[in-house]
């Protein structure tokens, strides 16, 4: 199994919500407040809904309203991804064995799954686009957002075919690229959000454009970069940067050990 940044939201939870909402809270905190209910309802749907609806207010996100967006797309996006992969197995064997009936269902039904996949990356891809990358003043924001745009368009790019695949394709190593930029010019080699967005960029090449030496190369130069600064850091710092380390150098070995094989 390789490892994105995806796997660490899946991973991480916010603590109990503690505070009551007030009659006449604000409408935007007020979508901030269902979406942090929403996760620990583990309603991510609605958890993303809410992300969306506070998004578009307009006012630039703050680093808490980030990770609510962010776990809530990778969550909904995530689990129809496992979904689609399932099913696409089934198919595949049904179609195999010369089971026409069941191959025209098990098809029909991971068509369903690829269309509620898209919308959720469109909604997010358009917020990304069209709000949240414009708004952006901070350099960890604008990575973090060109990550995502990256992530979303290599997931539709990962379920497409022929010429939507090449779009989507191109359209994530450009999102992937100016993040890379501005994550070069402004961030430390130990930021998160940097070795973040060079794992993700790193699984693009070897996932989906099949590039596994140019993934290695990725991967190494922001793990090696890493290494070197990690002692460095302050514990806290270190926790957040380790972890993303960590799936750097799992992936590094699997992409190796299979290219040795």
């Amino acid at each position: 199994q390789l490892f994105d940044e995806g796997w660490i939201w899946a991973e991480a939870g916010e603590s109990p919500i503690t505070h009551a909402m007030s009659d006449d809270i604000p409408e935007r905190e007020k979508e901030v407040y269902l979406a942090q209910l929403a996760e620990q309802a583990e309603r991510y749907d609605e958890m993303a809904e809410h992300m969306r609806a506070a998004c578009m207010f307009g006012q630039e996100l703050n680093e808490r309203e980030r990770n609510y967006l962010a776990v809530a797309y990778k969550q909904a996006v995530g689990q129809r991804r496992a979904s689609w992969r399932i099913v696409s197995a089934v198919e595949a064997g049904e179609e195999a064995k010369g089971n026409h009936m069941t191959t025209a269902s098990a098809t029909g039904y991971r068509k369903k799954i690829e269309t509620e996949l898209k919308t959720l990356c469109q909604t997010i891809l358009s917020l990304l686009a069209d709000l949240l990358i414009p708004n952006a003043t901070s350099a960890e924001a604008k990575v973090s957002f060109f990550k995502a745009q990256g992530d979303y368009h290599r997931y539709i790019a990962e379920i497409s075919d022929d010429r939507e695949r090449t779009g989507e394709t191109k359209l994530a190593q450009k999102a992937y690229e100016e993040g890379t930029k501005i994550a070069e010019d402004a961030l430390p080699v130990t930021n998160q959000f940097r070795l973040g967005l060079a794992l993700n960029y790193a699984v693009f090449y070897y996932e989906v454009m099949q590039k596994p030496t140019d993934a290695v190369r990725i991967g190494r130069k922001a793990f090696e970069d890493g290494v070197r600064e990690i002692d460095n850091l302050g514990e806290e710092s270190v926790k957040d940067s380790a972890l993303v380390m960590q799936l750097l150098r799992d992936n590094l070995t699997l992409w190796t050990s299979e290219a040795a094989g």
